[in-house]
């Protein structure tokens, strides 16, 4: 099993400077896989670090989201969620309730990529599974 390695040390060991701020932003995302709006970061943090500001986070998961730490995802045009689980895997977003659940890796294939452009490289395959719940036939 893989030795668990504290907040400090992870926002460290990818080149980050630790501040109060980063420290329980980091706290809140990291520990356990979580999807997570940076406004609902925003509210846990306060209650650690009530002086916070917005600017502070949307900074720090932008950061985090360049180092590694997070992935960001457009669940839809007025949500973005940040994914504390990089390694690869998919998504199921359901649409109601606007929970965001993880689908392993080896339970989906993506088969082939497209023909790219001259010039530019595939960074990353997001595939966002989006359901709802049945809707009941008029009567």
């Amino acid at each position: 099993m893989e030795k668990l390695i504290n907040a400090g040390d992870r926002l460290r060991n990818v080149g980050i400077p630790v501040t109060l701020q980063r420290l329980a932003i980091a706290q809140v995302l990291l520990p356990q896989p979580t999807h997570l709006t940076a406004d609902q970061v925003l509210a846990r943090v306060k209650n650690v670090v009530p002086e916070t500001s917005r600017a502070t986070v949307y900074n720090t998961l932008k950061l985090f989201r360049e180092k590694g730490l997070v992935r960001e995802l457009i669940v839809d045009a007025e949500r973005t969620v940040f994914d504390s689980n990089t390694a690869p895997h998919f998504h199921l977003y359901d649409t109601d309730t606007g929970q965001v659940t993880d689908i392993p890796a080896e339970m989906m294939q993506v088969i082939g990529t497209p023909h790219l452009p001259d010039g530019v490289e595939l960074e990353e395959v997001d595939v966002i599974i989006r359901v709802r719940s049945q809707r009941q036939p008029n009567s």
